[in-house]
């Protein structure tokens, strides 16, 4: 049995604190299964790029899915007791989502590369069984790693009750509780490392240097410009990943200069900032998927205006949004209609400006 931890000297404060932790996931459970219903219903976005992104949209949903119980839990309900199984099971989903997350962003940095470096041979190159390997490839790399590692924290005996430093179970956190000799578990946690998000990392460096190399030699700034813009939401995302977890690391290294606080929000950070920004970032600079989101809304609003009409032909559908106006007496339909055509109007003015926003297109 572990004791899940909240945040030290806001242990009275939980029902307060678990209102930005609940809002935090309830956006980003909607942005990401927003963005995975746009490219699959949009038969135009089923293009590498945006294969890579539900992707990762989908590994944000495993992230946010995965801490969200026991964060409740704690945070809400007050309730810290967490069965060893069930930790270990937490443990297994967390850190597998994570290094999932850190292969489809070197992906992504692939998927860049071959975009501006060879992009006459992308589509050739970057097909959609090859995509499906990839896919397939992530989840074997990400599962295959952690099965032993629980495996190992398995078979090590633990105290009746052990208190964690979370409210949540982490590989670390859990290896330390342990009455034992830990340290095949130290060793096979530093090879994951290593072998997963320190790889990972190196690469994604490399391929921007390689990158940055071929944006050199193009002549004009403005396809200079229009090349780098393309890589700038993965940039972001790179950037929301791995900041928090090399910040964690540093932490770690100096453990007692640091406060616990630091720690603790840093771990926060990791894994709550990217799939909440995630879907922020890319509905904003990429321009085709921002246009599908928008005509999904302008769709939705219109539909809403319409069935607000107390002259709508659905009569029963509308009978309970048509209340207030039948109370408020007549309405001119001439008013509706107008109100219609206006926000018609408002919206082809926004879609056309979004090639102002977003210069960059994808280089194919």
């Amino acid at each position: 049995m572990f004791l899940l931890a909240g945040i030290p000297g806001l242990k009275a404060d939980g029902p307060w604190i678990s209102i930005p932790f609940c809002s935090m996931y309830l956006i980003a459970t909607l942005g990401n299964s927003l963005i995975l219903f746009v490219i699959k219903t949009q038969q135009k976005l089923h293009e590498p790029m945006y294969l890579f992104l539900s992707m990762l949209s989908v590994t944000d949903l495993g992230l946010s899915v995965s801490t969200l119980p026991t964060m409740l839990s704690v945070f809400v309900f007050n309730t810290r007791e967490i069965g060893i199984d069930v930790c270990l099971a937490q443990l297994f989903f967390i850190h597998t989502f994570s290094v999932m997350e850190s292969s489809v962003l070197l992906a992504m940095a692939f998927d860049r590369f071959v975009a501006i470096r060879y992009p006459l041979r992308y589509a050739s190159t970057l097909t959609s069984a090859r995509i499906g390997n990839i896919g397939l490839a992530i989840i074997i790399r990400g599962s295959g790693l952690h099965i032993p590692a629980v495996i190992l924290l398995k078979r090590l005996p633990y105290s009746k009750i052990q208190p964690l430093s979370y409210s949540y179970c982490l590989h670390p956190d859990v290896m330390k509780m342990a009455c034992a000799d830990t340290t095949p578990s130290i060793v096979y946690g530093l090879f994951i490392v290593l072998s997963s998000l320190g790889l990972d990392s190196v690469l994604i460096v490399l391929s921007y240097i390689m990158i940055f190399k071929t944006v050199q030699s193009i002549t004009s700034w403005q396809e200079r410009l229009k090349a780098l813009n393309t890589c700038f939401s993965h940039i972001c995302a790179t950037l929301l990943f791995y900041t928090p977890l090399i910040s964690l690391s540093m932490i770690h290294r100096f453990e007692n200069k640091a406060l616990p606080q630091s720690q603790i929000l840093l771990s926060y950070l990791h894994l709550l900032l990217p799939p909440v920004l995630n879907p922020i970032v890319y509905s904003i600079k990429t321009k085709e998927l921002r246009k599908r989101i928008m005509k999904i809304f302008h769709s939705s609003l219109t539909m809403a205006l319409l069935l607000t009409s107390p002259y709508s032909s659905h009569s029963d559908l509308s009978l309970p949004y048509r209340a207030p106006f039948l109370q408020a007496g007549p309405v001119n339909p001439f008013e509706i209609k107008v109100t219609v055509q206006n926000f018609n109007t408002v919206f082809k003015h926004i879609t056309d400006f979004i090639p102002d926003l977003d210069p960059g297109q994808e280089l194919q």
